[in-house]
């Protein structure tokens, strides 16, 4: 499985960016991607996560109400929509594959994602 993280860029603060993750050598029948995003000095640290056979998301409380994760299987991508950006966005932005053997998704620990993409920089301006 290879996933290609794409869509970064620099944005002022209260601008809108969207992220595509998109899979190869995948059998996108039920699977889980995460995004992750990780700041200079900081953990990484879980955004949002899809499980497709049920829909289910997950968004960490910092982007609630701002970020929406949804997925196109007929072109194998997961996408980021991230809105209402703030400076504290700042970070480079991944994608990877997790775990199935659970209900739903979780973005409590990376630890538990594989396949990762290399990331794709994303620069909120004040």
């Amino acid at each position: 499985v290879q996933l290609v993280e794409s869509g970064g860029g620099l944005v002022q603060a209260g601008g809108s960016l969207r992220l595509s993750c998109a899979a190869s050598g995948f059998t996108f029948d039920d699977y889980v991607i995460g995004w992750f995003r990780q700041a200079p000095g900081k953990e990484r640290e879980g955004v949002s996560c899809i499980r497709s056979s049920d829909g289910d998301t997950y968004y960490a409380d910092s982007v609630k109400g701002r970020f929406t994760i949804s997925s196109d299987n007929a072109k194998n991508t997961v996408y980021l929509q991230m809105n209402s950006l703030k400076p504290e966005d700042t970070a480079v932005y991944y994608c990877a594959e997790g775990p199935t053997v659970i209900d739903g998704c979780v973005i409590s620990s990376s630890s538990y994602y594989f396949s990762w993409g290399r990331g794709t920089q994303v620069t909120v301006s004040s």
